[in-house]
């Protein structure tokens, strides 16, 4: 028999940095409360060295209580024993809790948790990214028939869609104006890779299904 996979709801958990629309991080599981930890464990270890984070989430309780375990830091003073750990400076976190009465939102309410605000303390650029994975991920559509078979296979799918937002295609937010590009264009094209500067061009499929991964 093959794998039947997980039953039941499957949810995505995804850290975008809202400057480059670079997502750092993102995690499939059953809930969002075992999908977050994991995706701000990430967000933490890809991030180490850059000044503050501030994250803005929805209302989910999960993420004030990881965020705070995971941003501290620990104070060596030479003595012997595990050293004390204190809160990571310049980490923050605003929550955004949407009201509904039935379907239609009624309310959105602005909770700041701790540290550094936000100057949009919005998620308007993750829904944005929410809507295109479902645009282009069929499994990913609300009262679908073409939903996966299997956990793995609908993860394999987002993990796709995500790397390919992250190098292959061009966001027009983030393109930038040059003089003397070829073609007599006006603009330079950039993916979010090119914009956080790790990669100087947009990659095509054919260079991403010949990358030898063993160099």
């Amino acid at each position: 028999m093959g794998d039947p996979g997980e039953p039941g709801p499957r949810w995505g958990c995804v850290s975008l940095e809202r400057k480059t629309r670079f997502v750092i991080a993102w995690k499939a599981a059953g809930s969002e409360a075992q999908a977050a930890p994991e995706v701000i464990r990430q967000t933490r270890a890809r991030t180490a060295g850059r000044a503050g984070c501030v994250w803005i989430s929805d209302g989910h309780p999960i993420y004030p209580k990881t965020i705070r375990r995971v941003y501290r830091d620990p104070v060596r003073t030479g003595r012997v024993g595990r050293p004390r750990l204190v809160r990571t400076p310049g980490v923050g976190l605003t929550q955004v809790v949407k009201h509904r009465k039935g379907r239609r939102v009624v309310k959105v309410e602005v909770r700041h948790r701790f540290g550094p605000a936000p100057a949009c303390p919005h998620t308007v650029h993750q829904e944005r990214l929410n809507g295109v994975l479902r645009d282009r991920l069929a499994c990913l559509t609300r009262k679908t028939h073409a939903f996966a078979k299997r956990s793995r296979t609908r993860d394999a799918a987002e993990g796709l869609a995500l790397f390919e937002h992250n190098w292959m295609r061009p966001h027009p937010a983030l393109r930038q104006e040059r003089t003397g590009l070829p073609g007599g264009r006006r603009y330079l094209r950039r993916s979010p890779a090119m914009a956080i500067g790790l990669s100087d061009h947009v990659w095509s499929w054919a260079e991403f299904l010949t990358l030898s991964v063993y160099q």
